[in-house]
C-alpha cells in the first residue's frame, strides 16, 4: 500500500535521511522507532508531502506520490496526525471537526456519516464537542487528533508520536482505538518511543538511528535487542554502533 523506496532528505545543507527504505501492506500496522534526532517525523513528513525527499521514491498503491503537494496527497488517502499539532486548541472539538471536514463541505451526507463514524470510535468526544480542545487531558487531545484524521477515511494513516507523556491507563484506551481503527482496513504507520507499545499495536517495526535504517523486522525481535533497547530509553546512539545481526539491515549514507 505505502512504498518507501531510497529516500534522502536534507534541511539546507544538514541532511537528516539516508537512503530510507520501507514498506506497509494492506491493513498492516508499522511501528516508526528511533532515538532523538533520527529522523523519524521527518520521514512522515515526507510521506505525507510536507517536504519533498532530495532523493529517492515514495509510492502509495503503487503511484508515484513523491513530491506531491500535501493537499493531494490527502486526497490519495494518506493523512499524518502531526506529534503535538493535531489541534486547534483555542476551538472546541465540534469546531476541530468542523475545520478537519472542510474538505467534504461539498457533500453533507459523506460529512454527517463521517462525523458519526468517527464519534463511534471515539465516544468520549461526543460528550465533550463543546469544550475547548486545549483544556483537555492529553489522551482525549490524542483522541480528536485521531477523529480528526479518521474524517478525511485514510487508507494509510501516520501517526507521530501516539503515546508520549502519557500515562499507562491512557496509553491502553488509545491502543483499543487502534484496534478499532484497524478493523476498518487502514494502513498505519506509528512513531512510536516506547517498544511495549510498539509491540502491542505494531507486527513489524523499522529502528532509526542517525536517518538511516537499522532495523527492520518483527516488532517482537526489538524486545530481545538490549543495545537498541539502550538507544531509545537511554539515548545512547552508540549501543548499536557495530552489532549488526543477521536480522538486521544497515545502510551507509551515499555521497551527494
Amino acid at each position: 500500500m505505502l512504498r518507501v523506496e531510497h529516500v534522502d532528505f536534507a534541511y539546507g545543507r544538514t541532511q537528516v535521511l539516508f537512503d530510507v527504505s520501507l514498506d506497509v501492506g494492506a491493513g498492516e500496522a508499522l511501528a516508526l522507532l528511533g532515538t532523538n534526532g533520527a529522523g523519524k517525523s521527518t520521514l512522515l513528513k515526507c510521506i505525507a508531502g510536507l517536504e519533498r525527499p532530495t532523493a529517492g521514491r515514495i509510492e502509495m498503491g503503487g503511484a508515484d506520490i513523491t513530491g506531491v503537494d500535501a493537499e493531494d496527497v490527502v486526497k490519495r488517502g494518506v493523512v499524518l496526525v502531526p506529534g503535538g499539532h493535531a489541534i486547534f486548541p483555542d476551538m472546541t472539538v465540534a469546531e476541530n471537526l468542523e475545520m478537519q471536514a472542510f474538505v467534504l463541505r461539498h457533500d453533507p451526507v459523506r460529512l454527517r456519516e463521517g462525523r458519526e463514524r468517527v464519534l463511534e470510535f471515539f465516544p468520549r468526544l461526543g460528550e465533550r464537542l463543546q469544550q475547548q480542545a486545549g483544556t483537555m487531558s492529553g489522551g482525549e487531545q490524542q483522541q480528536v487528533g485521531l477523529a480528526k484524521a479518521m474524517l478525511l477515511e485514510p487508507v494509510v494513516l501516520c501517526v507521530d508520536e501516539l503515546s508520549l507523556g502519557l500515562a499507562p491507563v491512557i496509553v491502553e484506551e488509545l491502543l483499543h482505538a487502534i484496534e478499532r481503527i484497524r478493523t476498518t482496513g487502514v494502513s498505519l504507520v506509528v512513531v512510536e518511543q516506547s517498544l511495549n507499545v510498539a509491540c502491542a499495536m505494531c507486527e513489524r517495526a523499522v529502528f532509526l538511528e542517525k536517518g538511516a535504517v537499522q532495523f527492520e523486522g518483527r516488532a517482537a525481535e526489538l524486545l530481545e535487542r538490549d543495545d537498541i533497547a539502550r538507544a531509545v530509553f537511554l539515548g545512547d546512539r552508540s549501543a548499536t554502533d557495530g552489532k549488526a545481526s543477521p536480522k538486521r539491515r544497515t545502510r551507509r549514507a551515499r555521497k551527494s
